[in-house]
């Protein structure tokens, strides 16, 4: 069955959802996107994910589009699609529109494509267990603060990894590990919960900020600092962290164990504290 979709202002069956050769997020990937984790229909942390997105078609310069309208649309989607009761995941996509094919803006400028779908949500990895993680160099652009589109370089990590039997690849810039392909990254380094400091190449992850509260909240000694390369192999516990793996336990990199291969303490206490907050 086809799920229903929000697109250009309609609610449509997805194979009725067309979009136009000319789209520029199709030709150039000049758009930016968002994913949203609903529990139980109760959608996870929305406003912050809006706010992000605003944020990103503020930079990218995309106008024409108020991301509030998609709080409603995303409720609207988990009823239409019989998802009001259990987990979901909701993606949301803004491109800049269609128009000829020229790299400046389109001059009048157009209306911005406006897409999201929803889909049924099952983890695909047990914290219990942990996952494998390998590194990987960050070949991406150096604007990784903003949710684009654009995501070749993450896809090429992302395969790598999946042909070496892990779900995840850490990327390595100057030494330093910056976070996954699609989730954050942090470290447990004598004592301490560590990731890297919010800049041009890391995401403003929304589940990271979530993590760096409750580690705040609850005396778990915590700091935005650089996590090196060389220090991986000597960490106490590393761990994911993201929006479709909440706060996973890393138990290898690279094929090496972290700590003694199994979750660590710390990891496991922050899902704790923070699966009362997805309810």
């Amino acid at each position: 069955m086809q799920p229903i979709v929000y697109f250009n202002g309609s609610y449509m069956a997805k194979e009725d959802a067309k979009l136009s050769p000319d789209d520029r997020g199709f030709l150039f990937a000049d758009g930016v996107y968002e994913v949203v984790r609903s529990y139980g229909g109760k959608l996870f942390a929305m406003e912050p994910h809006l706010k992000r997105m605003a944020n990103g078609l503020r930079a990218l310069r995309i106008e024409g589009f108020d991301t509030q309208e998609l709080g409603p649309v995303c409720t609207e989607l988990l009823e239409r699609n019989s998802l009001a009761d259990q987990d979901a995941l909701i993606y949301m996509q803004v491109s800049r529109g269609a128009a000829p094919r020229i790299h400046t803006f389109p001059d009048p400028s157009v209306t911005p494509t406006v897409y999201a779908v929803p889909s049924a949500f099952t983890p695909k990895v047990d914290a219990s267990v942990g996952v494998p993680v390998i590194t990987s160099p960050d070949m991406r652009w150096m604007r990784c603060d903003i949710k684009s589109v654009a995501l070749l370089p993450n896809c090429l990590a992302a395969q790598e990894a999946k042909e070496k039997g892990a779900p995840e690849a850490i990327l390595i810039r100057d030494g330093i590990a910056l976070e996954g392909t699609h989730t954050s990254f942090f470290g447990v380094l004598d004592g301490v919960v560590r990731t890297a400091p919010l800049s041009n190449y890391v995401l403003p992850s929304i589940t990271r900020a979530v993590a760096l509260e409750l580690c705040q909240e609850n005396n778990i000694p915590v700091r935005e600092f650089p996590i090196l390369q060389q220090e991986l192999d000597t960490a106490d516990e590393l761990m994911l962290v993201g929006t479709t793996v909440e706060i996973m336990p890393i138990v290898s990199v690279d094929g090496r164990k972290v700590g003694n291969g199994k979750p660590g303490p710390v990891a496991r206490r922050m899902l704790e504290l923070f699966r009362p907050r997805t309810r």
